[in-house]
């Protein structure tokens, strides 16, 4: 396909996103299996035309006067990927397949305005009744905050110590541009390329199917890090999910000591069986029911509480839910994040530790949800998070956001990672 038949299809998707109000990746599929002479590499360009103009669609719309699906595809190209309008002309004019003509009032308006004009929140391209919260949780660096959670993500990997260091999975995935992280410990990265690039499937590798590497956000890998879960402890992993988290730590803790890997939500659950397997990982119990979880009441070293958050800092990866997230839907997780500290808090052992973790940037979910744990909860208390970061990942590596060094706030603009919080508590009594 040309370019003009990549736009129409972009174009399309967009339409059926916002008329369907459905999920980008169900969109981007139906198209796919509508149109099945679409090669690899156009199916790949079309979704990146559809993400990026998703993950920036408040400001495409503002600069072209025009939030039709027709607007933001142009304005990806013209904006996001280099192309000038009169290029753009040139390539489309004669392209049977190409979408109709973008409208001159849209034409004008890109060409006039500025986006310095525009209000903030369209700017950073967030929606306005969150403003507040990043600004809160950002102080003046907000808005760069805000747009780096509009950029495009890498491609994240770690390498599975059980059974491979980082150097030789990085040589193994050598002609697909990977990389070693610069933080995590085991973290590889592979680059998120322009344009129509698409990234590479490192799924379909040898060396994944041998369990060498899992795929999993550098910021996801630090958070589990953090932790600290050590060798012969033992640690449950209360909102365990699909396992990422679950893996890293019992890698870290050399298949020695009990990870308990839990979640209420036995769909999310059911991968981490595979995953283990491929993994090498033996010291892994896997629970669908709480009341498995009884007799570990008051007897653990470490709870992870991966909370169900908003997943605000996950936008450059699922940038339509950003434009879904609503205040009732914000009130619901922190309903669910408070019934989830107060249940796992039940299983840590004085002397123990409490983690609490989310991929959100919003305060609402984060230092206030520990503030308020503590404050009901006086036998805990939050220990300082900083000097865990110096210590395992060296003076020089970049900071994340913290205004006292006790819980740390991840993002893109100051870690390169998706947006995730942390927070260590420790039970006294």
């Amino acid at each position: 396909m040309r370019l003009g038949g990549r736009l129409a299809g972009a174009i399309e998707v967009l339409t059926d996103i916002e008329s369907r109000k459905r999920p980008v990746a169900d969109a981007l599929k139906d198209w796919g299996l509508n149109h099945r002479f679409a090669g690899s590499g156009d199916r790949a360009a079309i979704g990146n035309i559809v993400y990026d103009a998703l993950r920036m669609r408040l400001s495409h719309a503002w600069l072209m006067d025009d939030d039709s699906p027709t607007a933001l595809g142009h304005a990806v190209l013209f904006r996001q990927w280099g192309i000038s309008p009169e290029s753009l002309a040139a390539e489309l004019d004669g392209d049977k397949f190409a979408p109709p003509e973008l409208p001159a009032a849209s034409l004008q308006a890109f060409r006039s305005r500025s986006l310095d004009d525009a209000p903030l929140h369209v700017q950073g391209d967030i929606p306005e009744w969150v403003e507040a919260a990043f600004a809160e949780s950002f102080g003046a660096d907000w808005l760069a905050e805000a747009k780096a959670l509009a950029g495009r993500p890498t491609l994240d990997l770690r390498a599975n110590t059980l059974k491979a260091n980082r150097d030789k999975v990085v040589k193994a995935l050598e002609r697909s541009g990977a990389v070693a992280s610069r933080i995590a410990r085991n973290g590889i990265r592979i680059p998120a390329g322009e344009g129509p690039s698409r990234l590479p499937n490192v799924t379909a590798e040898l060396s994944f199917q041998k369990g060498w590497f899992e795929v999993q956000d550098e910021g996801s890998q630090i958070v589990a890090d953090l932790a600290e879960p050590r060798e012969g402890e033992q640690v449950l992993d209360y909102c365990a999910g699909g396992g990422g988290k679950t893996l890293a730590m019992a890698a870290a803790m050399d298949n020695k000591g009990q990870v308990h890997a839990y979640d209420a939500d036995r769909k999310r659950l059911a991968p981490i069986i595979e995953r283990l397997k491929r993994a090498g990982t033996r010291n892994v119990q896997v629970h669908d029911s709480r009341t498995a979880l009884d007799s570990l009441k008051g007897k653990l070293d470490r709870v992870v509480v991966d909370a169900p958050c908003t997943g605000t800092g996950t936008w450059r990866r699922r940038p339509d839910t950003k434009w879904r997230l609503t205040e009732k839907n914000l009130e619901e997780r922190l309903a669910q994040q408070q019934d989830a500290l107060s249940q796992a808090a039940a299983f840590v052992r004085p002397g123990g530790h409490l983690v609490y973790i989310t991929c959100s940037v919003l305060p609402q979910e984060n230092e206030q949800q520990v503030n308020r744990f503590c404050a009901e909860n006086p036998g805990f208390e939050i220990e300082s998070a900083l000097g865990s970061w110096t210590k395992l990942f060296g003076a020089d590596a970049p900071r994340p956001h913290s205004r006292d060094g006790s819980t740390l706030t991840l993002s893109p603009a100051s870690t390169d990672t998706d947006g995730f919080f942390f927070c260590r508590m420790k039970k006294n009594s």
